[in-house]
């Protein structure tokens, strides 16, 4: 078998040889995503990166608005210009060990994430969500955070699978420095 740039594989199965029933949908292979996932924080690492960001400057540290039980930082390796992370203090793993007082701050620091996003970035909405685990793809599995990712109609989100690059027109601190500029105190 030939991948797009012409390198011969032994031993590939072809899809034309299994057993299947078509469907309407597409499948788009990410093997180079495999990277992220057994790059992740190991189970019983000593270094949390969500346990230091809060002991350095904002600024070092990508944070633009802390509240009382958790705080919101800039991903470091962003799916998208403004990619927003909320994260509690206290190093807890998963949402069901989250605490009231942590689930309510985490939920209104992220409607708050959002309507900044929207009013620096003008976002056509977002994606929301928290990756429970290593086996659900947390990258870093041991400390709890929520993503939320502002999404454009023509944002180009098929541009990092096909040509293996990221398209961030802004730089991380520009954006920190604008967000958290627009985050209401």
């Amino acid at each position: 078998m030939k991948d797009y740039d012409g390198t011969e594989y032994e031993n590939v199965e072809s899809l034309d040889d299994f057993a299947a029933v078509p469907d309407a949908f597409q499948r788009l292979w990410t093997p180079h995503r495999i990277a992220y996932i057994q790059a992740g924080q190991k189970p019983g690492t000593d270094v949390c990166p969500f346990c230091i960001a809060p002991t350095l400057s904002d600024e070092q540290a990508l944070i633009v608005a802390r509240g009382t039980h958790a705080y919101v930082l800039l991903n470091l390796f962003p799916y998208n210009s403004g990619h927003l992370l909320v994260v509690p203090y206290r190093h807890v793993s998963t949402y069901d060990h989250a605490d009231d007082a942590e689930v309510a701050e985490i939920a209104s620091l992220t409607q708050i994430a959002m309507r900044v996003l929207t009013a620096t970035s003008g976002a056509h909405g977002f994606n929301i969500g928290m990756n429970q685990g290593e086996v659900a793809g947390a990258g870093i599995a041991d400390h709890l955070h929520q993503h939320v990712v502002p999404r454009w109609s023509q944002d180009a989100n098929f541009f990092p699978i096909i040509a293996g690059t990221k398209a961030l027109p802004r730089l991380l601190g520009d954006v920190r420095a604008e967000v958290a500029a627009a985050w209401p105190v």
